[in-house]
């Protein structure tokens, strides 16, 4: 499975502006210069987030992006559906049923493809344990370090 750079942007971005939510908004031009990204596709991708429900914008001078819930009411999996657009990340063509190794082909042919099955489950188990995490389980997981220099970047913020 493949994942575009932009649900990495996402995450990070959701745990940074969870750490910084006492000083919220945060200003998309803000968050591209802190991880160095090109701030029109970070825009791209932050309105996505905000689109899903995940963040919330605030217009004006000094508008930006705060978290529209709280952290642990976020999921791996919602960031990762809202940037992904919500694509299965298998799609069967039933490839199977097409060419020569269809001509004759039994009762076997209507039923569920292994192949199919297999990858669901599969797809399934990631989705699973993507849900079964939130940014607040980031935000936990990441080095006291990392927090303390996110909050101390004054500059981010204002």
């Amino acid at each position: 499975m493949r994942m575009g750079e932009g649900v990495e942007w996402g995450l990070h971005c959701c745990v940074t502006l969870g750490w910084l939510h006492a000083e919220a908004p945060v200003p998309t031009r803000r968050l591209a210069a802190w991880f160095d990204l090109p701030q029109e596709y970070l825009k791209k991708r932050l309105q996505a987030l905000g689109r899903a429900g995940i963040l919330a914008s605030s217009p004006g001078a000094r508008g930006g992006w705060s978290l529209a819930r709280p952290p642990e009411r976020i999921t791996m999996m919602e960031v990762v559906a809202a940037l992904e657009d919500g694509l299965d990340a298998f799609t069967c063509t039933e490839v199977r049923r097409r060419g020569a190794g269809a001509r004759g082909g039994g009762p076997e042919l209507g039923g569920t493809c292994g192949v199919a099955a297999l990858m669901r489950r599969a797809e399934m188990a990631w989705r699973r344990e993507l849900a079964a995490h939130t940014i607040a389980d980031l935000m936990a997981q990441s080095p006291e370090s990392a927090a303390r220099t996110h909050r101390n970047y004054r500059h981010l913020t204002g």
